[in-house]
């Protein structure tokens, strides 16, 4: 097996998730987003090097370097998610995907087509719009000469948050046996987005296999700063979260009263029905983060213990371990900055859990053939 780097582009980048993720045997060639406070955390912790600051409609081939193994692509979610408004892959932020689709493009009209592609975006678009937008992703995969799949992978897995992503993973290459057949994660929302696709498109699907990561042995509690260091909110407000909650969710908290243990929570407040809503889990697990917008993505962390509860909002740096960031990364100095950064990113061990057990055991023999 060859040891030089694997190559890689990064395609909406934020601080780098996917590059942290990917891990020491790959080298970057190039790197690009539109934000500027992500650009700067981005170049706070790797320099300057490969990063463009900018909009990726104003990108050209041109710009972009070489051939990579891999271009990661990570682009914008709020028209997909099902927090968001669901304006799909027509919306203002998640058509961004097609500034990238152009780029790729341009590169394979110059036989630099990179030997695979990942796409990754939340769960939603394998059904925003009844599944067209997932399919319309995989006919550009397709008619730039890609087969193609996907997986639904949960952060859950390596880390403690609920956090489900779509990745599809894209080869121009021959496919090892090892790495296709029944994935251990498989989910119904991946067959029905399969099943849901022309046929000219299930003929190029791949059934990738992933095996499951070990595991995980942290919980909420165990990323947590320590309590001195923290800014409580006061009782009257915890109480006000509280008063906010109904039926399964009062049940959740009154059991973690009774248990006469500390027991740490997660809440956020939603709108139910024309209500605002507090919805709690104390099942070791953080609920999926979202970037500062204000209502219901600023989430709680809730403390019962002693038979008293307390309230205050997750840190930065909370947020940061969450996705799998060292303490070592060098967050935005500002607190909202720091919390949209990590909201926005992809977490680090599932993407290091996947370059090992998929797209480095795909790449290693594409290059091998390419060489000989």
């Amino acid at each position: 097996m060859s040891r030089a780097p694997f190559t890689f582009y990064e395609f909406f980048a934020g601080g780098g998730m996917a590059r942290l993720g990917l891990g020491e045997r790959w080298k970057c060639l190039f790197a690009n987003d539109f934000d500027a406070m992500k650009a700067a955390a981005y170049r706070a912790n790797f320099g300057d090097d490969h990063l463009h600051a900018g909009d990726v409609w104003r990108l050209a081939a041109e710009d972009v370097p070489g051939r990579a193994d891999l271009a990661w692509a990570s682009s914008p979610c709020q028209d997909l998610s099902l927090a968001g408004a669901r304006a799909g892959l027509a919306g203002g932020r998640s058509s961004a995907f097609f500034g990238f689709w152009r780029l790729m493009e341009g590169l394979a009209a110059e036989g630099r087509a990179p030997r695979a592609i990942v796409i990754e975006n939340v769960s939603g678009l394998f059904t925003s719009h009844g599944g067209r937008d997932f399919a319309a992703v995989c006919a550009a995969l397709a008619g730039a000469g890609y087969r193609f799949g996907a997986l639904e992978l949960d952060a859950a897995a390596w880390t403690p948050q609920s956090r489900a992503r779509c990745v599809i993973i894209a080869t121009r290459g021959d496919l090892p046996a090892a790495l296709t057949g029944s994935p251990d994660n498989a989910t119904r929302i991946v067959a029905e987005a399969r099943d849901r696709l022309p046929g000219r498109l299930r003929g190029r699907w791949i059934d990738w296999r992933l095996p499951a990561p070990p595991h995980r042995n942290q919980d909420l509690a165990a990323l947590l700063e320590p309590d001195a260091a923290v800014r409580w909110r006061t009782p009257a407000q915890t109480q006000a979260l509280v008063d906010q909650m109904d039926g399964a969710h009062l049940l959740r908290l009154d059991a973690a009263l009774a248990s006469g243990e500390r027991r740490v929570g997660a809440a956020f407040r939603r709108m139910r029905s024309g209500r605002q809503r507090t919805e709690a889990r104390f099942d070791g697990l953080a609920g999926c983060l979202r970037t500062p917008g204000g209502g219901s993505s600023r989430q709680f962390l809730l403390v019962a213990e002693k038979g008293e509860v307390r309230s205050r909002l997750i840190s930065p740096r909370e947020a940061a371990r969450l996705m799998g960031l060292p303490d070592s990364y060098r967050l935005p100095p500002r607190t909202t900055a720091a919390l949209h950064l990590a909201g926005d990113g992809v977490v680090v061990p599932m993407v290091r859990h996947l370059a090992a057990e998929l797209l480095e055991p795909l790449l290693s023999p594409q290059r091998a053939r390419a060489a000989a």
